[in-house]
This record gives structure tokens, sequence and C-alpha cells, in this order.
């Protein structure tokens, strides 16, 4: 009986240490799973693919291997490789259920407009919001083709002619870079920049067509810079070995790079196979996910703004104001999975475009640093390769990696604040005021600080600026419209009139 009671007493010590063995596991596992996987891939872009022995797997040709990834055609730059976006997990059933929670409360928002409808005016199906801020569409459309097909032919046409220049025996080739790269700073300032705005101010385009035109814009303007900044050493590369002629890359693949999902250009891509179910799928849900910001903005922005805009304004109707503008930071999250996942997975799914880590891991974030590194990849990698690497490669410098830094955020707040006073038709640096602060709370905020307080920290600053930011902006645009100026001079446009 001793020793039985030995082997039992044995056995369950064995059990309990096997469960806290399990539990330090599963805990240690999410966090450091991610970190492998970006570790891995950071890794594979300095190495070279080993051979493989014909034993374990038949020897892959030139064209297969170049499905795998693809190499920057110069230097050190971004890999693209065949991944998925992380909230395809959606497939999961159990995440899915999240999916499920959302399409709910669509529901509940369709069914509470109807009733409040039907009770005050009778059975009344309208959409005038959708209506007022998408108008003057058939005029949204001709600039923007305009716009399209001067990106397509002036860049191109340009950089062609430079290269050729470069191609023979010509003289005076510093005089040429310097006529065609003015040329072409001109037409990112001039045809592309100011030609398009001044369309938008001198029509008054309602917001939601004033954002397209303007996004569209600012896209077109970093896909040309790309375009420019990664051919130019390329070519000049080709003219220093003496080779009989530069390489220009195709009219097709430049028109490839301008719908593809990315802000950095290559000669090829990783290209899957077209799931057009998949398409519709995405599309639709672009489409829910603009009738949600709809009733959203209908139920919970427009009656709290309207009845605040008749009052004067104090610290105490402010303050509730935020705070309850915190629930409408909802609309945060539908831009997000609109556009970042429904929109580039959609047209990465037509266009074979297999990279689609167009985001990362954002809501995990335990600093505001890791945050802007990962909510939008996109706009983040054009930043940091043509921003942050190129202001360090000029200053050759390491050491002012700080400076580089409040550069890059300088540049995207004053491109941020751009967007939204053009469609908006005022100027109020809201944006810019928070941007640049969380920026300089950034280099306090890094991310060493890796405990779940800081999570709950960064959600926290992040819903009460998305809600100082909806506040402060309705309030505005009321009062731009209920308190039209009586002696208009430069400081009272610039001064807020909600104030």
């Amino acid at each position: 009986r001793i020793e039985v009671e030995h082997v039992i007493s044995k056995k369950l010590q064995l059990k309990k240490k096997a469960e806290y063995l399990k539990s330090d596991l599963m805990r240690q596992f999410d966090t450091q799973v991610n970190d492998f996987m970006d570790s891995l891939i950071e890794e594979s872009t300095s190495l070279e693919p080993a051979p493989v022995p014909a034993v374990f797997s038949p020897p892959m040709s030139d064209k297969e291997r170049s499905k795998l990834h693809f190499r920057p055609p110069h230097g050190e730059g971004k890999l693209f490789v065949s991944r998925r976006s992380l909230l395809e997990l959606f497939e999961v059933n159990h995440i899915r259920t999240i999916y499920h929670m959302f399409i709910a409360l669509l529901i509940l928002f369709i069914l509470s407009t109807l009733v409040v409808d039907f009770i005050d005016e009778g059975l009344v199906l309208e959409f005038d919001l959708l209506v007022y801020a998408f108008g003057q569409f058939p005029l949204v459309v001709c600039t923007w083709i305009c716009m399209f097909l001067s990106v397509l032919f002036i860049p191109y046409t340009l950089f062609y002619l430079w290269a050729q220049s470069h191609s023979g025996s010509h003289s005076h080739l510093r005089l040429y870079s310097l006529l065609f790269g003015t040329l072409f700073l001109l037409y990112q300032a001039l045809g592309l920049g100011f030609l398009p705005t001044y369309t938008v101010v001198t029509n008054s385009f309602p917001p939601a067509s004033c954002f397209i035109i303007i996004l569209e814009q600012v896209r077109l303007m970093m896909k040309a810079h790309s375009f420019v900044r990664e051919n130019v050493p390329r070519v000049l590369a080709w003219c220093k070995e003496k080779k009989p002629g530069p390489v220009v890359p195709q009219v097709s693949q430049y028109l490839y790079f301008l719908f593809a999902p990315t802000l950095i250009y290559r000669d090829k891509y990783p290209n899957p196979v077209i799931r057009w179910g998949y398409v519709v799928s995405k599309l639709l849900q672009v489409l829910g996910c603009l009738f949600y910001a709809y009733y959203v903005f209908v139920r919970l922005c427009i009656p709290q703004f309207r009845s605040i805009s008749l009052q004067l304004f104090d610290l105490r109707a402010m303050v509730l104001c935020v705070f309850n503008s915190i629930l409408p930071v909802l609309v945060l999250f539908l831009g997000f999975f609109a556009f970042l996942h429904c929109w580039l997975n959609a047209f990465a799914e037509m266009l074979r475009f297999a990279d689609r880590m167009f985001y990362k891991d954002w809501w995990n974030s335990t600093s505001f640093a890791n945050y802007y590194r990962t909510w939008n990849v996109v706009v983040h990698d054009w930043l940091y390769y043509y921003v942050y690497r190129d202001f360090l490669w000029q200053i050759s410098q390491k050491r002012c990696r700080p400076a580089a830094m409040l550069f890059v955020f300088t540049v995207s707040a004053v491109v941020h604040e751009y967007i939204l006073a053009i469609c908006f038709g005022f100027f109020y640096p809201v944006l810019f005021c928070l941007f640049m602060c969380f920026g300089m709370f950034n280099f306090i905020l890094h991310d060493k600080r890796k405990g779940p307080i800081w999570n709950i920290i960064m959600w926290t600053s992040l819903f009460l600026g998305q809600g100082v930011i909806i506040c402060l902006y309705s309030q505005e645009w009321y009062a731009q419209r209920y308190c039209p100026l009586k002696e208009p001079s430069f400081f009272e446009l610039l001064k807020p009139r909600s104030w």
C-alpha cells in the first residue's frame, strides 16, 4: 500500500508539473510566434536560396523559383512574398463569430432607423446623406480619368527620354538629368498637385467626392515617385557598366503597378490564381461597410452634433461631446476593414497580387511606435524606404535617426492635414496636433514595454483621440454652415468658427 500511495503521489506531482509547463508554454507561444515569423521573413531577404538535392525534391526551374519571392532590382528594399492578410482568420468559426456580431449590429441600426422614420414620418427609406456625400459623381469620374491618364503617360515618357539620353554617347548628361528632373517635379507640383485641388475647390465637391479625388491624387503622386526612384539607380548602374542600353520597364509593367495595391515599384510580383467569388464577397463587404458607416452617422453623430451646434461653446459641452463621440469610433474600424482589408484584397485578387500583408496586428500594439508601423503597412513601407532611409542616406549619419523619424512624422502629419483641410473645406489642425503629440510620445513609449497594461493605455488613448477628432471636426463643420463670416480676413479664415 505504501508503494501504491507513493506511485499515486508521484503521478499527481508529475501531472501538476505538466499542467504548469503547459500553461507556461501557451503563454510564451502567443508572444513568440509572431516575432519568429517576422524575423524569418526578414532573414530570408538576406539569404540566397540554397541548392536542394534531387533526392529530397525535384530541381526547380527559374520560372518556378521566381514565383516564390522577388528581390528588389537594386540594393536592399522591400521583399514581396506570397502571404495572406491576418483577418483571413475569419474563416475560423470561433473568430468568425466577431464578424457575425458586427452584422447583427448593422441589422439593428437599420431596424432602429426604419422604426424611427416610420413613427415620425411614415414609411420612408431615404439615403440623403449618401446622395449628398457622393454628389457630382460624373465630374469626379472625369477628374480621376484625367489624373490617371496624365500619370500613365507623363512620368513614363519623361523617364524613358531621360534613360535614352544616358544610353548613347550624349554629352552634358547632368544637364539632361536636371532638365527631366525639373519637368518631373513641375508635373508633380502643378499637373498632379495643383490642378486636381483647384478642380475640387472651385466646383465645391462634397466630402466623399473630395476624399476620392484627393486620396487618389496622393496615391498617384507616391506611385510616380516610387517608379522613378526605383528605376533611376538601375539605369545609372547600367550606364556605369557600359552596356548597350538600359532596359526601361515596359508600359504594361508600369500600368500594372498603378493599379496594384502597393506603393513600392517592382517589375514583377508573386501571382496566384484569381478567385472571382472571393472578389465579389470582398466588394459586397465594402458596400456593407459603407451603409454601416452611414447608419452610424445617422443614428449616433448627426442628432448629437446638430443639437450641440446650436449651443454656446463651453468646456462642459465639449467634454460630454468627446466622451459621447467614443462610440462612433466604430467608423475607424469600418474604414480599416473596408479599405485595408476588403478593398485592397479584392484588387489584389483581381490583379493576382499575392503579397496581402497590407496591415499587421496593430490591435496588439503596446506603443504608438508599433501602431504607426502596423496600422497601414502599404503607406508605412513608402515612408520608410523613400523618406526615412533616403533622409538618412542624404545626411549619411546613423546618429540622426531621431531627426529622420521626426521628419517622417512631420511629412505624414502635413499630408493628413492637407487631405482633411481640402475635403472638409476648412483649416482646423486637430489631427496635426494629435499626430505630432503622439509622434513625440512615440519616443517615450517604445516597443520594449510589452505588458498588457501598455496595450490598454494604447487603446484608451486611441479611443480618446478619435473621440476628440470626431467631436471637434463635427462642431467646426456645423459652425462653418451656421456661422458665416461678416468681415472675412486671413486671420478669421484660419481661426476656428466653433470657438
